[in-house]
Parts: C-alpha cells; structure tokens; sequence
C-alpha cells in the first residue's frame, strides 16, 4: 500500500497514474475520505477568525456529504448521460479519485495569514477543479478531457444547487429553545 502522504502529493502534482492507482485500489477508500477530512480542517483553520471553531466542525461536515453528494451525481452523468463507449466504473472508484482530488485544498490552511485568504482559497479551488478533471477522467475511463469538465461542471452545478436547498431548508426550520 502506497504512503497516504505520498498519494497526496502526487494527487496535488496532478499525478494521472495515482488517479489510475487509487481508482483500482478498494483499500483506500479511508485515504480518500483522510484527503477530504483533511482539506477541510485546513479550510477551516484558513478562515478560523472568520468562522471559529464551529467552522471547522461544520466545515468538515459538509466537505463529506458534498463529496459524496459530488461522486454520486458524477457516477450517474458520466455512466448514464454522457459515457464513452469503454466508460466503466463504480461509486467506489469515484468516492476514491474525487476524494484525492481534494489534496490541493490543504494549502488552504494559508489563508490564516492576513491578506492571502481569498488569493489562497482562489488558487485552492481552482488547482481542486483541475485535479477533479483528471479523477473524473481517469475514473470513468474517458479519452476525452473535455467530456470530463463537461460531467464536473454539470455535477458541480446541480450540487451547488442541492446545497443552496438543504442550507436553505436548515435556516427555516423552526428554532427550539
């Protein structure tokens, strides 16, 4: 089993073969979700004085459920609506490469230091959207990388819209005291 550092590092140099090596890899489903965890802690610790220590729990909550959310709405588009012939993969493997893809987020943890928040999180998701690019890719076996920004994109609006109706649900609900 390769080093969870080492995969990584190798995620966030947009390595293409570890994306091959974790998608066949079923034991590391823990790594991906480590990546993702982690990601988010550094998220949380880059606007701790925005959002406190609550951030960070609530943070690291949402990254999961947008994770699995993102995977499963990737599966369906990239297997369903817009498969290549020789596209074949399984909710594993996309929980697995997305999940690393999430590597470049941990510089994150930069935006600590004042005045580099917003420079820092800009190049984070703009570096995580072109590693998802590769694990979306690389997951549904796809020859064509514009087939997978395609499926990104679309996933990625409809799970921004998922979100935008459970936190929108959340802050009507009644409050109890």
């Amino acid at each position: 089993m390769a080093s969870f550092t080492d995969r990584m590092i190798r995620a966030a140099k947009l390595d293409v073969n570890l994306y091959e090596e974790v998608e066949a890899d079923k034991t590391a489903m823990g790594q991906a979700m480590g990546v993702v965890v982690f990601s988010s802690v550094a998220a949380g610790i880059g606007i701790i004085a925005k959002a406190g220590l609550v951030g960070i729990f609530l943070g690291t909550i949402a990254a999961l459920v947008g994770w699995y959310i993102w995977a499963a709405l990737t599966y369906f588009i990239g297997t369903k609506l817009l498969p290549e012939p020789q596209t074949k993969a399984d909710m594993g493997e996309l929980l697995r490469t997305i999940g690393f893809s999430s590597s470049p987020g941990l510089i994150r943890v930069l935006g600590i230091i004042p005045g580099l928040g917003g420079l820092v999180f800009h190049a984070a998701s703009i570096w995580m959207l072109i590693a998802m690019v590769i694990a979306v890719r690389q997951a549904l076996d796809y020859k064509s990388t514009g087939r997978a920004v395609g499926v990104c994109v679309i996933g990625w609006v409809i799970q921004i819209a998922i979100l935008m109706l459970l936190f929108g649900v959340a802050r009507g609900a009644p409050k109890t005291f």
